[in-house]
């Protein structure tokens, strides 16, 4: 890591620096208003962004941009590599990053971790991060284990909720300790949603669909577009469904996508045989999973577009509930896109992460597998290092409390 302590920090880069501002502009505009529809005034974020962007430009000797609109197009229509930013780290952009997406004008999911990673530091804690530690600050209180998992699952399989649906909602008992919070993050869905009456739900991640044109529709999930057009699900007629809810968008995109890459995970793994826990621990971490042999791991599922502000955020996994071996997982899509995202993250990786390893969602069920037949080498672990094969599981347990003695940082 000393090579490491000497390198130039990327994120303190000019460049990175401008470009996070702009994309911390864009998330506040989008939450006005529709990006090709403004209003004046515009956000105080929004000209500190474009008085920079201009002045970058002029060094450059480039043109720039007239104004917030045309700033916003850039967003839309110039992907990252055509930007006069010179300094920009392409080894860490993909040339073809966009800050908006092409077909439904909304930020891409990089301008919103870039807008997190930029503004954290003023505000401290994220929508969606209050919310979570909100929920698990009621549910211990009610010592209540079982509403906290209650309400992730809510989070992740339920996005969407018509008037039958709130009502089934309200009368479970489970959610009662976080009857408030659903209230809050449960807002009506807007009228853009709506095509000749009706919403559209995505078959795949149960989110609305957005409209984009007479006949087409766009899934806001990195993951389902990688796997083509979103398929049609629920047709919610405006007149049948009542008043239609869904979860603000902080927590559609940070805690509802990743959510469905666990749910899906927990499911074929206990189609192995496996015993999987969900958020165990009041959400220690993901996925605690347990062999036939009492062997644990603990799993912790990201969904980032961007590996490097991963490996910034990776720290080591909480030690309790114990286990035996711990890791990060990522969709498998992710590496697809992106062959060097492992390698990034593992490059930009802190010491506070203690080494800890990302695999892809098919690298793990891949080492479950091999441990269920009887392997024991490093290609069925997932720590760091392999444990060895005749290890006493006590020691990596001890060792994984102590990590939660020292380990007190929320889950994120």
């Amino acid at each position: 890591m000393a090579d490491q302590q000497l390198m130039p920090d990327w994120l303190s880069n000019p460049d990175v620096v401008l470009l996070r501002d702009v994309a911390t502009a864009i998330v506040h505009l989008a939450g006005v208003d529709r990006l090709d529809s403004f209003a004046l005034p515009y956000p105080a974020s929004a000209q500190r962004a474009l008085d920079a962007l201009v002045l970058q430009c002029l060094l450059n000797g480039a043109r720039p941009p007239a104004g917030v609109p045309e700033m916003v197009r850039w967003g839309r229509a110039r992907p990252l590599g055509s930007w006069p930013l010179d300094r920009l780290p392409l080894d860490l952009f993909a040339r073809g990053d966009r800050l908006i997406d092409e077909d439904s004008g909304e930020p891409s999911q990089l301008c919103h971790e870039l807008a997190v990673e930029g503004y954290s530091s003023s505000t401290g804690r994220q929508y969606d991060r209050l919310v979570i530690q909100e929920a698990l600050r009621a549910c211990r209180t009610m010592a209540s284990p079982e509403s906290y998992t209650a309400f992730r699952r809510l989070l992740v399989t339920r996005p969407v909720l018509t008037e039958a649906d709130w009502m089934e909602v309200s009368t479970d008992l489970y959610l009662d300790p976080v009857r408030f919070l659903i209230e809050e993050i449960y807002a009506p869905a807007p009228l853009g949603y709506r095509r000749g009456g009706s919403y559209l739900c995505c078959h795949r991640c149960l989110t609305l669909l957005h409209p984009v044109s007479d006949k087409d529709w766009w899934c806001e999930r990195d993951q389902c577009r990688h796997r083509g057009p979103a398929p049609h699900g629920r047709a919610l007629a405006a007149t049948e469904v009542g008043q239609l809810r869904q979860l603000r968008k902080p927590l559609r995109q940070f805690v509802t996508g990743p959510g469905q890459a666990e749910v899906t995970l927990e499911g074929e793994l206990r189609a192995m045989g496996l015993t999987v826990e969900m958020w165990p621990g009041f959400d220690a971490y993901d996925l605690r999973i347990t062999f036939p042999d009492g062997h644990v791991w603990a799993v912790d599922v990201k969904d980032w577009a961007h590996p490097g502000l991963l490996g910034r955020s990776a720290t080591t996994v909480r030690g309790e509930p114990p286990y035996d071996e711990a890791c990060w997982v990522v969709p498998s899509f992710r590496v697809r896109m992106r062959r060097d995202y492992l390698d990034i993250f593992a490059r930009e990786r802190r010491d506070r992460a203690g080494g800890l390893r990302l695999l892809t969602d098919d690298q793990l069920k891949r080492a479950a597998r091999l441990r269920l037949r009887g392997e024991r080498g490093a290609e069925a672990s997932i720590a760091a290092r392999a444990v060895p094969p005749n290890a006493s599981q006590k020691t990596p347990r001890a060792a994984s409390r102590k990590a939660a003695d020292k380990n007190g940082a929320d889950h994120a």
